[in-house]
């Protein structure tokens, strides 16, 4: 039986809706954060060295990382669904945005948000350039969505499921205003409409208000 250790508010809910788009039979294991620390429980943390969510167990696997688990997934239970092989026209843009996640658009939120939290005046020149940063990285993600439906082109895949967190429930922790971005905003809506992801969040994060706008 595929297990799922999902903490609330957090990558983990990545694997959560990839299991919904791909119908696969999976038990949740919701852990919850430490309401002072915010940090994950002490049986997330004993279940793997990294102690950080997400988690899978699999028979005799223990598999942490969300892109590693998302890898494993889709390779073990996904029958070719959600990923373009290399005979397809949008192959290369698949690979590129799904590696693009967590490559550069999720670090480049994390590091803003040490740097929100230091409290570094707004003229301190390290702040100003992963500003910077950051924004380039979400123009270069309206220029694409302004161009195609999805990451990859016009089918949505894994590359898709891989970078909404980071435009979503990561702006809890690192606040980011998206109106100045109308193609990102649009994108959001077309991945609110899919059944699979209102599941999904609802199953992971129940009540938590999903930040789509």
């Amino acid at each position: 039986m595929l297990i799922v250790h999902h903490l609330g508010k957090s990558q983990s809910e990545r694997i959560v809706w990839l299991c919904e788009e791909l119908g696969l039979t999976y038990e949740l294991k919701h852990y919850v954060r430490d309401p002072v620390t915010s940090l994950a429980p002490p049986e997330l943390v004993a279940l793997h060295p990294l102690g950080t969510a997400p988690v899978i167990s699999d028979g005799e696997l223990l598999l942490a990382e969300s892109g590693a688990i998302m890898e494993y997934i889709i390779a073990k239970y996904g029958g070719g669904r959600l990923v373009l092989g290399p005979d397809h026209p949008d192959f290369v843009d698949y690979i590129f945005w799904w590696h693009y996640a967590n490559g550069n658009f999720q670090p480049n939120m994390g590091r803003n948000m040490f740097v929100r939290r230091l409290q570094l005046p707004s003229d301190n020149p390290i702040a100003a350039r992963l500003n910077s940063r950051l924004v380039s990285a979400f123009a270069l993600i309206e220029g694409r969505l302004g161009d195609v439906p999805f990451l990859a082109g016009k089918d949505f895949t894994a590359a898709d499921i891989m970078t909404v967190f980071s435009l979503t429930t990561m702006r809890y922790f690192m606040p980011f205003e998206l109106t100045p971005y109308p193609n990102i905003l649009a994108y959001l809506q077309r991945i609110a409409g899919r059944e699979a992801y209102q599941r999904a969040m609802q199953k992971g994060d129940p009540g938590m208000p999903l930040l789509l706008a």
